[in-house]
């Protein structure tokens, strides 16, 4: 019997492909005309191969999925993001900007010019230390979580981060205590230069929470292993991870349904009916959700579960109050940010942010339903590492503007502000690059309604549900959901951004998904032949 696959968000789609590699039967059924959720790229400008959602890939090159699926044989192509971070000068000072580069001597002779030699040997040290502890968090990422993986994980890993010393209670309590730590501190206790400190709380906020949260070390940790595989950009826009995965399901025997949305998900016997917006009524005995999960509890609900368990599931997960906007812009130049090249600018994530006081605001302003004093922005210009995505004489450039709230206290809505807020994250890039705004031919905004509207993120929250500490590992989205199997429910299994590890581009829990199938279909097959023979 067929294995359904509900959604084409990139997670789906890599457990379809494990699934089809396996010779199992897979349909996957998407409600959208374009594939691939918040991984997927269109034309917005003519030229201009626009991305929908997520533009740098960073955790997927870290997973090993692209080798395993060799989706290099389907017409992925990455290319690196280096230098992959740029910390541009205050607007009004004479310092050079802070260049992140692969290499780390070369970074840390641009934090030296920048910063101070003493921020510099930490930035050497912070590296050292917090580089295998990113090579274990991605290592814990690769399947379920639970107490076994975690320490098989991190088993054998240099505790005392000086690279001798043996294993100790002492020094396996101040590592626990490390990664319990918010990112602020780890920062504080490391360096000086406050743009230091803002560039790398800023590239740490990127999942979502502040970096005054408990837990939020680790996030700041993971750009130390940006000096081993940089962020990369996927040539012919973030969408060409999701044309790689379809193609390789389909060349499996899998097959994709697009523009048929699923209503409704219900028990039928042993196995599960499966019902679509144009009628559509599929027989499955399994079914893989990758939906939001709270469009995935809509579903069941729809479908004759149990309504009190339902609701009390949503109550119980935190969506938080909306994570930001982007602007998505065609112009005719690059950003010229002064004392630095567009070699050293261009090509990663421009972290305009020089004072985490700017990050602490804009989060406060979130929480009370308001817009932030000042956008905090992330820069992206990938035309200039590929130039397939605009026509000659053009760039692209996205604007992420993070903890923009979704509901607006005083009962306005978006459409009253979108226009308005997306001149003012012009403005932003503007007074770190002057000239910019001008340079600026069209755009699209995306703001977190439009971001719902479009793509199913539910309050706007590119990572589906808050990714603070207790909505993480065996907490997501909830401690009975975490195995990535809904109670009750037998046959029904669960991927996305809504389970672990959580949200950005990273294939982990479609992979954890199919793997659970698999095993689960195994085990069943084998009961069978023992039941037969008895």
């Amino acid at each position: 019997m067929t294995i359904l696959i509900v959604g084409s968000g990139h997670n789906a789609l890599v457990a379809a492909c494990y699934l089809a590699r396996a010779g199992q039967p897979v349909e996957v059924l998407e409600r959208d005309e374009v594939l691939g959720g918040a991984v997927s790229t269109v034309a917005r400008f003519p030229g201009h191969l626009v991305d929908r959602g997520s533009s740098a890939h960073i955790m997927i090159r870290h997973t090993g999925i692209v080798e395993e699926l060799e989706l290099e044989r389907h017409g992925l192509r990455y290319l690196d993001c280096d230098p992959w971070g740029f910390a541009p000068a205050p607007p009004g000072s004479h310092q050079p900007p802070i260049v992140f580069h692969r290499d780390l001597d070369r970074t840390c002779a641009s934090i030296e010019a920048a910063c101070g030699s003493r921020d510099a040997d930490a930035y050497r040290r912070f590296v050292r230390v917090w580089a295998p502890r990113a090579e274990r968090v991605m290592r814990a990422f690769a399947g379920a979580p639970g107490p076994g993986r975690f320490l098989r994980a991190f088993w054998g890993l240099d505790m005392n981060g000086t690279g001798g010393g043996r294993p100790s209670a002492a020094a396996g309590s101040a590592l626990s205590r490390d990664f319990l730590q918010p990112g602020d501190a780890l920062l504080d206790q490391l360096f000086t230069d406050e743009r230091l400190k803002a560039a790398l709380a800023w590239f740490g906020a990127q999942s979502g929470p502040p970096m005054s949260e408990p837990g939020t070390a680790s996030m700041v940790g993971f750009a130390a292993a940006m000096h081993t595989l940089p962020p990369g950009r996927a040539v012919g826009g973030s969408g060409a991870l999701t044309t790689a995965l379809v193609s390789r399901l389909r060349a499996d025997g899998g097959t994709v349904t697009a523009g048929d949305a699923v209503t409704e998900l219900r028990r039928a016997g042993g196995g599960w009916r499966v019902r679509t917006a144009s009628g559509r009524d599929l027989a499955a005995d399994t079914v893989i959700a990758g939906t939001h999960i709270l469009t995935t509890l809509d579903l069941l609900r729809r479908g004759g579960f149990d309504p009190g368990v339902v609701e009390d599931w949503r109550r119980r997960i935190r969506v938080g109050p909306g994570l930001g906007m982007v602007v998505r812009a065609a112009t005719s130049d690059l950003p010229h940010y002064p004392g630095a090249t567009a070699a050293e600018s261009a090509h990663g994530l421009q972290l305009l942010a020089t004072d985490r006081q700017q990050l602490r605001l804009a989060h406060g302003a979130a929480l009370a339903g308001c817009l932030p004093p000042r956008p905090v922005v992330l820069a992206m210009s990938f035309s200039a590492l590929d130039p397939s995505i605009a026509p000659a004489g053009q760039h692209q450039l996205s604007l992420w503007s993070q903890w923009h709230p979704y509901r607006l206290a005083d009962g306005s809505t978006w459409s009253d502000h979108a226009e308005r807020e997306a001149d003012r994250i012009i403005a932003e890039v503007d007074s770190a690059a002057p000239g910019f705004a001008g340079t600026v031919l069209d755009r699209y905004v995306q703001t977190p309604a439009e971001l719902e509207r479009e793509l199913g993120l539910h309050g706007g929250n590119v990572m589906h549900l808050e990714m603070s500490l207790d909505q993480m590992f065996f907490w997501r989205p909830l401690p009975e959901l975490a195995g990535q199997r809904v109670p009750g429910a037998p046959g029904l299994y669960l991927t996305g951004a809504s389970t672990h590890p959580g949200g950005g581009v990273s294939g982990a829990s479609g992979r954890t998904a199919a793997r659970l199938v698999l095993r689960d279909r195994t085990r069943r097959t084998l009961l069978s032949r023992l039941s037969r023979r008895r």
